[in-house]
């Protein structure tokens, strides 16, 4: 049996822990990665084949359960489509989806992770699903990135609020006809999460809005326009000393 999920536990930054070694692995080889096709080849399916099993688990544990429900247990959350469209950007190593998903995907699932709106701690099945799924959606953008070479733009930021404003307006539509709360459009989530700090519904998605839009532009500022322009100078104050 398992205990209650209980965040910042020992068995919740283990797992935190784990993102963060694997992450540094994925970037240490980086170089010996990309002039391996195979091996490449071999990381980017394995990386699609596991994002795609950890939603096949986790649809059958709610089948299994008998906790199977429209309302419940559809992947309409935002990190669930970002699951599913990471399994899509793996395959077909799509630079818009890439653009929009090292965004949404990591933005999204890095929170999931820090505040998980989860029931079951460890070691119950749902707790290992949960924070790997969440993982691996952050290692698949982290590849395309490292291994694959791919850069968003400014344009990436622009399509990553059109993606988030589009997915709410449908799965939205979707939480009304259905009696849901996917995407926590309707109100908050019934754990501990950052929402509760944002203002009462429906005010807290206006300010989710702001957030989000913040975040993409601090992460594409910090992690390649900053480090990309201290390259340039350095490059050409190299170029000036010879």
């Amino acid at each position: 049996m398992s205990e209650p999920f209980v965040p910042f536990s020992a068995s919740h930054l283990l797992m935190l822990l784990t993102l963060v070694v694997f992450s540094i692995l994925l970037y240490a080889f980086r170089f010996p990665l990309r002039t391996r096709p195979k091996l490449k080849r071999f990381l980017r399916y394995a990386l699609a084949a596991l994002l795609a099993v950890s939603q096949a688990v986790l649809d059958a544990w709610n089948i299994a359960e008998g906790a199977w429900s429209a309302a419940y247990t559809l992947p309409l959350e935002l990190c669930s489509i970002t699951l599913l469209l990471s399994v899509v950007m793996l395959l077909t190593r799509s630079r818009v989806l890439y653009g929009i998903l090292f965004f949404t995907g990591i933005g999204g699932a890095l929170q999931a992770l820090v505040t998980p709106n989860l029931a079951f701690g460890y070691p119950h099945i749902r707790f290992f699903q949960f924070l790997v799924a969440h993982m691996l959606i952050i290692l698949a953008s982290l590849y395309m990135t490292w291994i694959e070479i791919y850069r968003p733009t400014w344009r990436s930021v622009g399509l990553a609020m059109i993606f988030l404003n589009a997915a709410a307006v449908v799965v939205g539509t979707l939480d009304y006809l259905l009696g849901a709360n996917y995407m926590f459009l309707m109100h908050k989530p019934s754990t501990p999460s950052l929402l509760d700090y944002l203002g009462p519904h429906p005010f807290y998605l206006l300010v989710e809005e702001g957030i989000a839009l913040l975040i993409f532009v601090l992460m594409h500022l910090v992690c390649f326009v900053l480090p990309e322009k201290r390259a340039k100078m350095g490059k050409s104050r190299g170029q000036s000393a010879m």
